[in-house]
């Protein structure tokens, strides 16, 4: 299978099963061991692209072809996706190529009687890229719904937090492809010499206003880097980090990381605090408790401490053990679309009320392990209400705690911080939508 036959084939599964994109990704992967990195690279933009767009790219076949996509077979349907896709958002293929190879896939495929109507379709669509109509602007919850491919409800949720403006700016982010942030390991080594490092391995290297944050790209496979073998690094957002900045964790103090796989914060909490004082880092899947104990040793991290523990659970042995507490809850994900664009199409307004409330368990169980007067930060990577403020501001009025000014090393210019949280939406800083609040104990 080529890349095209391989994103076509991810799709499928992605709908059917909806299931994540990169665990399909990944199996295809594994499976066809002969493709080489560029084809990879092209089968992941065309898989990751189409998902992030399949509303407005079924709006526009269904603008040109007779039979609506509802009624179309999975592997017509997904040649023609990936074909629009292309057409629309990858100016440097060529029509031809695009018109070819999906007649080929089709043909492939046995369904040759439907390869005449799939290369019109795509011809059609071709001649007219500059005259495809858009829905009016006037029903703002469809125009943003059906451009930049959400349901319906999610944009009525936005558009009663935000105004239309923001929205749309925040939506348009969500669009772009992420970039890779990680996190140097301070630890072992500082971040001028491994951006050395990293340019000599062949990677373009990109600063940030965060002193352990650099940005790469040409990375091929990140996991054959020898800098990140020898542990210099590892991969976490920049508005994670900031959350950690947040926390502002000292050297020998001991904290609680409540949901901390894959481990991102924790593992910067050590470079921090210089591998000093305690860090337990817990998680419910004995699976992710081994990915954390892989990581903290090829990162050389000495003063993590895993465990298998559940959030909403309270465990009276380490009642106010902590002198500070991390709660990175569970939530809905609509700031790391970018990532996973499935989200916008798997996740129903009904998982927000749920999703919600099992934050709030874990705000009622958790808070017992801070000392009186210790600090928690609550951080999640979604963009509403019900599951940020709301709950900050509930949690606040059930328990002794109290929202306290932020002070970061950098100035974000956001006009929160002093009322102790902040919302990052994806179009501030080119980063992930995250929210993040910190909270004292009362003494």
């Amino acid at each position: 299978m080529n890349a095209r036959e391989i994103a076509v084939y991810v799709l499928i599964n992605i709908f059917k099963e909806k299931s994540y994109n990169n665990i399909i990704l990944k199996k295809a992967f594994d499976e066809h061991k002969n493709i080489d990195s560029q084809n990879k690279a092209f089968a992941t933009e065309l898989v990751n692209g189409t998902i992030r767009n399949v509303i407005y790219i079924d709006y526009v076949i269904n603008k040109f072809s007779n039979t609506n996509t509802k009624k179309m077979k999975p592997v017509i349907l997904n040649v023609i996706r990936i074909s629009v896709y292309q057409l629309l958002f990858m100016e440097k293929v060529p029509v031809s190529a695009v018109c070819n190879e999906a007649v080929k896939i089709v043909k492939k495929k046995k369904f040759s009687g439907l390869s005449g109507f799939v290369n019109a379709i795509i011809r059609n669509i071709s001649k007219n890229l500059d005259a495809i109509p858009m829905p009016n602007k006037t029903n703002k919850v469809n125009f943003l719904a059906t451009k930049y491919s959400y349901q319906h409800w999610t944009i009525e949720k936005f558009l009663n937090q935000f105004d239309f403006e923001t929205v749309e700016r925040m939506l348009k982010a969500n669009m772009l492809n992420p970039k890779i942030s990680i996190c140097v390991n301070t630890n072992k080594i500082d971040k001028n010499s491994l951006e050395k490092i990293l340019l000599e391995e062949g990677m373009t290297v990109e600063d940030s206003f965060i002193d352990n944050n650099l940005y790469i790209s040409k990375t091929k496979n990140i996991a054959e880097s020898k800098a990140f073998k020898d542990g210099f690094f590892h991969i976490m957002d920049t508005s994670s980090m900031i959350a950690v900045d947040v926390l502002d964790p000292k050297q020998g103090e001991t904290i609680i990381d409540v949901c901390s796989a894959p481990g991102g914060k924790s593992f910067y909490l050590s470079y921090k605090m210089k591998n000093s004082g305690k860090i337990i880092s817990r998680d419910i899947h004995n699976h992710k408790i081994q990915l954390i104990k892989d990581s903290t040793y090829r990162l050389g991290i000495k003063n993590i401490k895993p465990e298998l523990k559940d959030a909403t659970k309270f465990y009276k042995e380490d009642e106010q053990i902590a002198d500070k507490l991390i709660i990175d809850a569970p939530c809905s994900g609509f700031g790391i679309v970018r990532k996973k664009p499935d989200i916008k199409y798997t996740k129903t307004s009904e998982d927000i009320k749920t999703l919600s409330q099992i934050q709030k368990d874990i705000l009622s169980s958790s808070y017992k392990y801070v000392k009186k007067g210790g600090i928690i930060l609550y951080s999640t990577c979604t963009l509403f209400n019900e599951e940020n403020i709301d709950n900050v501001k509930w949690f606040c009025k059930e328990f002794d705690f109290s929202l306290c000014p932020i002070n970061l090393p950098y100035n974000l210019n956001i006009d929160t911080l002093n009322d102790g949280y902040i919302n990052i939406l994806p179009h501030m800083f080119n980063t992930d939508g995250f929210f993040m609040a910190k909270l004292k104990r009362n003494n």
